[in-house]
């Protein structure tokens, strides 16, 4: 089967998942409504076709291409991935209405703009540990931010004692900040163990090309360090752990992404 046909069909399972978990949350009270497990299906189909695609666009016999749309398209694939696995146990699909369509996107752009930027083959464990383990803190602190804003959503309603049927649909505030923090103490270990295996295999990590990407993360990582460690010492939730969570998340887009934006695409 053609790259683009499959492009298209993992495009469409995507936005057809994201579709029906919109109708579960805002048409609750519809006696017809599609079953969870059917959209976790589409969800997990698209998601199939969408590692066939990164495996023929990623693996070349010269190396591993991870251009900036491939490097987007695998940073998406595996936000997609690590919020349906553990959506088989816990309620948290709901974040695929905002990141379904956007991995849909990351494909479409992914197809309509390759570029080629390789890994030797001779590149170090380390290395590819490291590339490895900067896709999986990004991709849960990504998680983690859109669980930020939709507590923001449903912290402002309750606020203003206006609890419509999409937030009376979403789980208690309590569950909804409790695994919050479960995805930033993941994701932040996991964005630990990336910045020591940056310093294991780079020989200056402050070279003019890295410099940026360098301090950038490393603020970020003091930043979800310094919002766990107020979460343990004085019981901080709410307004501020949303704050501090979405201004970490900025931090590490600017870092890895905007660093390959502006080095791939505009200085090419």
């Amino acid at each position: 089967m053609k790259q683009p046909l499959i492009a298209l069909i993992s495009i469409l399972l995507y936005l057809s998942s994201a579709g029906m978990i919109a109708v579960r949350l805002f048409r609750r009270e519809h006696p017809r409504l599609p079953p969870r497990q059917f959209a976790l299906a589409l969800a997990f189909g698209g998601l199939l076709m969408h590692t066939w695609l990164l495996y023929q666009h990623i693996f070349a016999p010269t190396g591993l291409n991870l251009a900036f749309f491939n490097a987007l398209s695998l940073a998406s694939w595996t936000v997609v991935a690590s919020l349906l696995v553990p959506s088989l146990t816990k309620p948290v699909e709901n974040l695929g209405i905002v990141l379904l369509p956007v991995a849909a996107l990351t494909i479409a752009l992914d197809a309509m703009f390759p570029n080629i930027g390789f890994m030797s083959p001779e590149a170090s464990w380390i290395l590819k540990l490291h590339v490895l383990l900067s896709m999986l803190a990004y991709s849960l602190l990504t998680i983690a931010s859109v669980q930020a804003i939709l507590l923001a959503v449903q912290d402002h309603y309750l606020r203003a004692r206006q609890p419509g049927g999409f937030i009376r649909s979403l789980p208690p505030l309590m569950t909804m900040e409790a695994m919050l923090f479960e995805m930033i103490s993941v994701g932040f270990v996991l964005l630990t163990l990336a910045l020591i295996s940056g310093l294991a295999f780079l020989e200056n990590m402050f070279d003019q090309h890295l410099v940026h990407k360098t301090v950038l993360s490393a603020v970020a990582w003091l930043v979800f360090g310094s919002l766990l460690l107020g979460r343990k010492l004085w019981g901080w939730r709410g307004r501020k752990a949303i704050i501090w969570t979405l201004s970490g998340f900025a931090l590490l887009i600017l870092a890895y992404f905007g660093s390959k934006l502006v080095l791939e695409i505009i200085l090419n």
